[in-house]
Parts: structure tokens; sequence; C-alpha cells
């Protein structure tokens, strides 16, 4: 373990520009944490805390100059690496030719390679999943291969847990522990502003040692355990795991699908904000002459009535069914189809469900309503 000051910091991400990436970290913009291109530590949300719970998002001023003083932002690192909307084909007419431009894949890769900044564990974790979902399945996903190649990635340890965030119970966090080539945990008590690293891999050791450290002394790992140790007794949210796959396939018929579909709105904002979600549909335009076609794939939702389209139909046209459809993906067959939870509690579907629906309550609830008599669809 090693040790960066600020200017260690600065020092780090000057680094990695000069190697070539495109350095992507958490910046403030319209009043929330967002991921930006990122230049100097001023970039970084200095002296910002956020306050969040169901339906509910503030940035507040801290007492202090923490960097990542904050719980998980608006979005993950997972537009830049899988964005909301992307070109596949691109054709024209020209006479009576007419060619097309799938270079789309290629051109992917144009913006990187990517350093991500302030990974968070949560994320990195989300990260994980789409490595096996686009990656290492028959049929690789190649654009996000494209952006996912030579990636570097800077995890932070989240030394400030919001109330949505339920990291913990999933096994998932705090503190990075897999994914990253360097990961941060930022120390401010008991001396200067300061940030205890450790090197993830040989690229992590290649870079980190392009810059000013020094030795982490004793009481600087002691007081990351600290810090962590806090996070972990001061989460928003708990989720019990034990058993809930078995869980939720006893309830498919629960009463309580009705009364979380008497709040929710479809609006789609839990799966939008996901950092696990990858479900996609594709849009075909063209312009007012119809010389130029195009097609775009643009994320979609298991919340949307089209979504379930098939022959002539909807599968879910209730919103009982689709909310149905989401939690248990998330928390039980997703495990049946990867191997692994879909859910790596970073409380995002919490804090921006403007219905104030919660994910954690609602898989308590289940727990203890009572079973429902067979028969109904």
């Amino acid at each position: 373990m090693r040790v960066l000051d600020l200017l260690g910091l600065q020092g780090l991400i000057d680094t990695l520009r000069a190697r070539g990436y495109a350095v992507v970290g958490p910046t403030v913009r319209d009043g929330a944490i967002v991921h930006a291109p990122i230049a100097t530590i001023d970039d970084l949300p200095r002296g910002w805390g956020d306050d969040q719970d169901a339906a509910h998002y503030r940035l507040r001023r801290r007492a202090d100059d923490a960097l990542f003083g904050f719980a998980a932002g608006a979005q993950s690192p997972k537009p830049v690496l899988f964005p909301a909307e992307e070109l596949i084909w691109r054709g024209r007419r020209t006479g009576e030719e007419f060619t097309v431009n799938e270079d789309g894949a290629e051109r992917a890769g144009d913006e990187g390679p990517y350093a991500l900044l302030g990974v968070r564990s949560c994320d990195l974790h989300a990260l994980a999943i789409h490595d096996v979902v686009l990656l290492g399945r028959d049929h690789v996903d190649v654009r996000y291969a494209a952006r996912r190649a030579g990636a570097f990635v800077v995890a932070v340890t989240c030394t400030a847990p919001g109330g949505t965030c339920f990291c913990a119970s999933m096994g998932t966090g705090p503190r990075p522990d897999a994914g990253y080539d360097l990961a941060l945990t930022e120390l401010l008590d008991d001396g200067p502003h300061r940030f205890l690293v450790e090197v993830g891999t040989p690229r992590g050791e290649e870079v980190l040692a392009e810059v000013p450290t020094t030795s982490a002394p004793a009481h600087d790992v002691r007081a990351a355990d600290d810090a962590v140790a806090w996070s972990v007794a001061h989460m928003g949210r708990t989720l019990d795991t034990d058993g809930i796959k078995e869980v939720l396939y006893a309830n498919a018929e629960s009463p309580r699908w009705d009364d979380v579909a008497s709040l929710c709105l479809a609006c789609t904002n839990c799966t939008l904000v996901c950092p696990t979600c990858f479900c996609t549909s594709v849009e075909d335009v063209a312009d007012l002459t119809g010389d130029v076609a195009e097609r775009r794939r643009v994320w979609d939702s298991c919340f949307s009535e089209d979504f379930s389209y098939i022959h002539g139909g909807a599968i879910r046209p209730e919103i009982r069914s689709r909310y149905r459809q989401w939690i248990t993906h998330k928390l039980a067959s997703w495990q049946d189809q990867f191997g692994m939870s879909g859910c790596v509690g970073c409380g995002r579907c919490i804090t921006w469900c403007p219905a104030a629906i919660d994910i954690t309550a609602e898989a308590a609830a289940l727990r203890w309503t009572p079973q429902p008599a067979a028969g109904r669809s």
C-alpha cells in the first residue's frame, strides 16, 4: 500500500492522460453528481456531499474538502461503456445505389481507452456483471467490447453511504475487493488530505510507479479500515438475501404486486439508473429526403408495455406483472441465468423512483405476505 496526497492524485490524472486515456470521473452538474471528462482535481466534487432517500436526492455542502464524500451518483459509469444510444449502421442512397456503413463497432473505441476514476465498489460489481452478460456469452457485444478493451479503473472506497445504500447486504461494498487497477481510500482526519492506494493489477502498479507516493504508515491503514467499518454500520438500507430467490418464486401470485402497482408509474426510472440493466431495443430512422437511413440501439426497459410485445400483443400488459418481472429477475432468475444476483445494492432505484418504491421494502414484505390461492394468472 502507498499514500497519495492531492498533488499525487493530480499526478495520477496527468499520467493517465499522458498515456492516452480519456479520464472520466465524478463532477457536479445540474445539481447532481454525474460522470464527465476530468482533467484536474478541481473538476471533482470538492466539498460536496449528498442526502438520499426514497424519491429524494439533494446535494449539500460538507464541512471539509473531501473529493469523494458522497454516495452513488445519478448514474454509474455504465453509460460510458454502454451508451444509452449508439449508431449500429447508416445507409445512404445515391442515385440508383444504396451503400451501408457498418463501422459503428470500430468507432465505439475511438474516444478511449477510458480511465474510470472514482468507481464505487457497487459499480465495480455491476461492471463485472456486464462483463459476463455482454462479453462472456456466445454472442459478444462488439461495441461494449471495443469500449471495455484497455479500460483503466481507479476505484474509491465509499466512506459516505447514502440513505438508500445497501451494498453491505449484497456483499458488493463499501470497499473495492476486485476488478480495479488502483483503489483509493480518502483520508482527512489526523493528518493532511491524502489517499491510501491499493494496487490491483500489474498495470496499476506500472502507472502508480510514475506518480509520487510514500509508504503507507500503519495508522493510515487502520484509518482506512475504520472508515470502511463506519460505512458498513451506516448503510441506509438492508436487504435480507437469505433464500430470496425462493421467496420471490413462491410469491409469483402474491397480492403484494397489486399494492406496488397502485403506486408504480411505469416511468422506467429504476431501470435507467440501474448499473446492471442491459435491455435494449432498436430504432430505425430516415431523413426527410429518404436518402439516409440509420439504425440505432437504445436502452429499453421491462417497465415499457411494448417491451413484452410478441405476435400481436404484450405478455405483460399490467404494471403489476412488469414490476414482478423486474424484481424477480434482479433478485432471483438472474441467479439462474448468470449465476449471480442482478442487484449490487447501490440504491439508485429507490432514490430516483418518483413514487418512492423501495426494492428492499418490497422484498421484505414478500417474506411475510400470506400466500394466495392457486389459479390467478
